[in-house]
């Protein structure tokens, strides 16, 4: 299935794409557009749009897509709810993230602005989140 979003990924718009190809639909394809055309290109791709305005799945209330993603396909791995948490206080203005956020944040924005193609943005960035979902699972297995 295509997947379309905006350009210029940072935090959800490349987490999201991690979540989708690990969890919910392994041989997605994403597309980038200008922000203003993710609805049309989702249309006539017949695709599904996340992280932007209008979009199939976005931001709700205080959540990010990421959550929203997770809800909606009803996912429920404790690791991977662990791991939304942090996703979740490096998109958005959560007071109550988790410290491991604000590290996500530096990162996917220092490979914003040292990458500018988002595809090869989720392409450095993917082993990272694998190696974060492994360290909330570890965390987890420690409790």
């Amino acid at each position: 299935m295509k997947w379309v979003t905006r350009e210029n990924a940072n935090v959800d718009r490349i987490a999201c794409p991690w979540l989708i190809k690990r969890f919910i639909d392994k041989d997605a394809e994403f597309i980038y557009v200008a922000r203003d055309k993710v609805l049309e290109v989702a249309e006539k791709g017949k695709a599904h749009s996340f992280d932007a305005d209008g979009a199939e799945f976005d931001h709700k209330g205080d959540k990010c897509t990421f959550d929203t993603l997770i809800e909606a396909f009803k996912l429920s791995d404790p690791a991977l709810l662990m791991l939304a948490k942090i996703v979740n206080g490096a998109d958005t203005r959560n007071p109550k993230a988790p410290a491991e956020s604000a590290g996500l944040k530096a990162i996917a924005f220092g490979f914003g602005y040292t990458v500018k193609d988002d595809h090869k943005k989720i392409e450095l960035e993917t082993p990272m989140y694998d190696g974060l979902y492994e360290w909330c699972k570890r965390q987890l297995s420690v409790k």
